[in-house]
């Protein structure tokens, strides 16, 4: 993942987040329980926490480069994938019909948190530019 990817990467998950926030609020409320609508809402609000990082982290990548800048950047996007993506998949399994052959999802959920913290943990990495003389 280069400097511009990261943004690349934020603006198309971002437009994502929006677009699945909107369908959610707007198309899914007859369609779930409280109990899917809750999940579906956690799934966005991560997304959109982690979209914002990587946004960050992209604008940083663009000044400076750095591997752990990269590694936070990639652990984000699969953070996003895994949690974000497991939990809409969940949510929504009646709805689309996937029935109970995709529990094996259930597992994937904190294996996407875990990225989403071992990307803030990449961050700790981060050292900051030495000064010049």
């Amino acid at each position: 993942m280069n400097d511009t990817s990261s943004l690349r990467a934020a603006a198309l998950l971002g437009a994502l987040a929006v677009g699945l926030g909107a369908f959610g609020a707007h198309g899914l409320t007859d369609q779930l329980t409280e109990a899917q609508l809750a999940t579906y809402r956690t799934a966005v609000d991560y997304h959109f926490y982690h979209v914002l990082a990587l946004l960050a982290v992209g604008f940083v990548r663009m000044r400076r480069q750095n591997v752990w800048l990269r590694r936070a950047a990639v652990l984000f996007v699969a953070g996003i994938v895994c949690f974000s993506g497991s939990l809409y998949l969940l949510s929504c399994r009646d709805l689309l019909g996937l029935g109970t052959g995709w529990r094996w999802l259930g597992p994937v959920t904190p294996v996407g948190g875990l990225f989403f913290i071992l990307g803030w943990v990449a961050l700790l990495f981060v050292r900051p530019r030495s000064a010049r003389s």
